[in-house]
C-alpha cells in the first residue's frame, strides 16, 4: 500500500489515535475487511478480505475461518471503507483490555532475557566495530609506511622541540630508526590517503539510505562491508603501485563501508522498543569505539611484529575478520520481527506494538520538503557536522601527533592512541543508562535529556583538545587529558546520534543518510586541513591550531543544537497524515492539469 487509510470501524471500532493507527500499520499478516457501500442501497454492504505482507504485496485470501476469503477481491477502491480483522495466533493470548483489533496499547516486555532483537543489536556492534576497524587501521598503518624522519622540513624548525626533557632510550630510539618505512609522502600527501575513503564513503550515504527504505536494509550492508574487507587486501598491493593506487582501493574500501550508517539506523528503527533506544543504540554505535580500541594497538603490534614484512599484515588479518563477519551477518540477521522465522511470538508482540510506525506495511512517500523545513533536523545535521570534524581530526591525526611531537614509538603509539576510545566505549555505555533513567523518571524529556547529554559529549572534548594543546612536552599528562575528553564524547550515541529514531522512527534511516553523508564531507576534510597545517612543520604551535580549530567546531555546533534540537516525533511523521498528504497531492496534480486545460483553451 502507498498510503495509510484510516481504519474505520464497519465490523469493530476504529482507530481512535495516531498512536493506534501507526501501531496497527506496523504488522505485516494484517487481514483488513474493505466495505464499500452499494451506489443503490446504502445498507448493502460488500465484504472482501484481504492480507498484506510487510512489502505492501497484493491481496490474497484471509484464510479459512473467513467468510470471505473465497472472495478474494483485487479491488481496492478509493471509497471503501475498512475495519482491521487480526487472525495472528501469537497475539490471540493478549486480553480484551488490552487487544483491542488487534493492537495492545500497553506492550508487554518479552520475557527472555536474551532474544532476537538483542543478537541483531549485537551483530549490529561487530558490524560498527569492523567498519571502524577498515577506517582507522590505515592512521596507525600509515605510520609505519612512511619514513618521517626523511621527510622535508623548514630548516627553521627545531628537529626536537623536547629535546632533554623526554627522550627516548637509545636502544629504542635506534629501534624506531631501522623500523621507518619506505615511503617518502609528505603530510599533505599523507592527508589526502587518509581522507580517500571518506570520499568513497560519502556519495553512497544518501543512495543507501533511501534504497534501504525501499527495499530493506539488510543485503544492502552485508554486501558492502563485505566488499570494504576483500578490498582491504588489495591495500599492501596497491601501497607499492603507487600512491594514486592506493587512494583508488581506499576510495572503493569507502563506497562498500558507506551502507552501515543509514542501514544500522533503518535496522535499530525496525527492531528496538523506544524505551530501549538510548541503550541499544549507544552500544550498537559504541562498536566505533570498540572497533578503535581493537584496531589501534593491534595495528602497532602487526607494524611491529606482524607477517608479509609488517603493516602490510594489518590490512590482511583485519580483512579476514570482516569477511567472516559479513557472511555471518548476512546469514543469522533478518530484515524484521515479521520476516524473522525463529523469534518468540512474545518477543514479536512486543516488538510490533512498541515500535509503532517504524516500519509499517506501508512505505509512504518521504516527505522532502517537510523534513528540509524542519528545525530539528537540521540541529541534528550540524551537531553531526561538528562531531565528524572534530572526532575525525583524532582519529586521523592522534597517531601522527604522538609520533611526530611525542616521539612514541609504533606499538606504544598504537597503544596510547586507543586509550581515548577505550574511555570513550566505557562513556558512552554509562551515560546510555543514565539518558534511559532519565526518560523513564518522567521528570526530564527527551528533548531536555537530548539535550544535556550531547552537551557533555561535544564541550567535553572540546575543553579537553584546547587544554591539550597547552601541555608542552609532557607526553603522559596530554593522553590523559585527551582520554578524559573523548571519553566524554562516547555521551553524543545518547544525544543527537539517536535522535533521528525521536523525531521521525519511519524514515530514520534517511534521515541518518543525509547528516551522516555531511558531515562525513566535514569530517573528511579534517586529515586534509591537518596535513597542511603541520606541512614542514610539526611543531606543538602548528598542532596548536590544529586542536583548537577542532574545539571551536565541536562547541559551535553544539551551541546550534541545544537552541533548535528537539525529541519529540514530527508532524510529518505522524501515520495519519499520510492519506491527508496523498490526497493533497492528487487535488494538486487535478488542479495544475485544470489549469494547463484552461490555459490551452484561452
Amino acid at each position: 500500500m502507498s498510503g495509510r487509510s484510516r481504519w474505520d470501524g464497519a465490523g469493530g471500532r476504529g482507530i481512535e489515535s495516531e498512536e493506534e493507527e501507526a501501531g496497527v500499520g506496523l504488522m505485516s499478516g494484517v487481514h483488513v475487511a474493505a466495505v464499500r457501500r452499494d451506489n443503490d442501497d446504502d445498507d448493502a454492504l460488500q465484504e472482501s478480505s484481504f492480507a498484506y505482507g510487510l512489502g505492501g504485496g497484493g491481496p490474497c485470501p484471509a484464510g479459512p475461518s473467513s467468510s470471505a476469503a473465497a472472495r478474494c477481491s483485487n479491488n481496492r477502491a478509493s471509497d471503501a471503507k475498512q475495519a482491521l480483522v487480526w487472525n495472528q495466533p501469537e497475539l490471540d493470548e493478549l486480553t480484551a483490555a488490552d487487544n483491542h483489533n488487534g493492537y495492545s496499547h500497553r506492550p508487554v516486555p518479552d520475557k527472555a532475557w536474551i532474544g532476537s532483537r538483542h543478537i541483531v543489536t549485537f551483530m549490529l556492534f561487530l558490524g560498527m566495530a569492523n567498519a571502524y576497524i577498515m577506517r582507522t587501521n590505515m592512521s596507525v598503518a600509515i605510520v609505519a609506511m612512511v619514513n618521517q624522519t626523511a621527510l622535508e622540513r623548514d630548516p627553521t624548525i627545531p628537529d626536537d622541540e623536547c629535546d632533554g626533557y623526554y627522550t627516548l632510550s637509545t636502544n629504542t630510539t635506534t629501534h624506531s630508526i631501522s623500523n621507518e618505512g619506505s615511503f617518502l609522502w609528505s603530510t599533505s600527501q599523507q592527508g589526502y590517503v587518509l581522507s580517500s575513503f571518506f570520499y568513497g564513503y560519502v556519495i553512497t550515504q544518501i543512495p543507501f539510505g533511501i534504497l534501504s527504505k525501499k527495499y530493506g536494509a539488510k543485503y544492502f550492508l552485508g554486501v558492502g562491508m563485505l566488499i570494504n574487507s576483500v578490498f582491504g587486501f588489495l591495500v599492501p598491493l596497491s601501497a607499492n603501485f603507487g600512491i594514486f593506487s592506493l587512494i583508488t582501493i581506499r576510495f572503493i574500501q569507502g563506497l562498500g563501508e558507506g551502507p552501515i550508517v543509514p542501514c544500522t539506523h533503518a535496522l535499530l528503527a525496525k527492531w528496538i522498543p523506544p524505551n530501549e533506544r538510548s541503550r541499544m543504540g549507544a552500544f550498537v554505535y559504541a562498536g566505533a569505539q570498540f572497533g578503535t580500541v581493537i584496531s589501534m594497538p593491534l595495528s602497532g603490534v602487526l607494524s611491529e611484529y606482524g607477517f608479509a614484512g609488517g603493516w602490510p599484515s594489518i590490512f590482511y588479518v583485519f580483512g579476514a575478520i570482516g569477511t567472516l563477519w559479513s557472511v555471518a551477518f548476512l546469514w543469522l540477521v533478518h530484515e524484521d520481527p515479521e520476516s524473522h522465522p525463529t523469534i518468540p511470538h512474545d518477543e514479536r508482540k512486543y516488538i510490533i506494538s512498541s515500535v509503532w510506525g517504524a516500519a509499517g506495511v506501508s512505505s509512504p512517500p518521504v516527505p522532502w520538503r517537510s523534513i528540509l523545513k524542519s528545525a530539528p533536523f537540521w540541529a541534528i545535521l550540524v551537531a553531526h557536522m561538528g562531531q565528524n570534524y572534530g572526532y575525525e581530526t583524532l582519529m586521523t591525526e592522534l597517531p601522527t601527533f604522538m609520533k611526530q611531537v611525542l616521539h612514541f614509538n609504533i606499538k606504544a603509539n598504537g597503544t596510547y592512541s586507543s586509550l581515548p576510545y577505550l574511555a570513550m566505549w566505557v562513556f558512552s555505555m554509562v551515560a546510555s543508562h543514565i539518558a534511559d533513567m532519565m526518560i523513564s523518571s518522567e521528570r526530564f524529556t527527551h528533548t531536555t535529556t537530548r539535550k544535556i547529554v550531547n552537551t557533555i559529549g561535544q564541550f567535553g572534548p572540546a575543553v579537553a583538545l584546547i587544554a591539550a594543546s597547552y601541555t608542552g612536552c609532557d607526553p603522559y599528562l596530554t593522553v590523559a587529558i585527551l582520554t578524559i575528553g573523548v571519553g566524554l564524547n562516547g555521551a553524543i550515541y545518547s544525544g543527537f546520534k539517536v535522535n533521528h529514531l525521536d523525531i521521525s522512527p519511519r524514515f530514520a534511516g534517511i534521515l541518518m543518510s543525509l547528516t551522516n553523508c555531511l558531515a562525513n564531507l566535514a569530517g573528511l576534510l579534517a586529515p586534509i586541513v591537518a596535513g597542511y597545517v603541520i606541512d614542514k612543520r610539526p611543531t606543538q604551535a602548528a598542532w596548536r591550531v590544529v586542536f583548537i580549530t577542532s574545539a571551536c567546531v565541536y562547541m559551535v555546533c553544539c551551541s546550534i543544537y541545544v537552541l533548535l534540537g528537539d525529541g519529540t516525533r514530527q508532524p510529518w511523521d505522524n501515520p495519519s497524515n499520510d492519506q491527508i498528504n496523498l490526497e493533497h497531492k492528487k487535488n494538486k496534480k487535478k488542479k495544475k492539469k485544470a489549469k494547463d486545460i484552461e490555459d490551452t483553451v484561452q
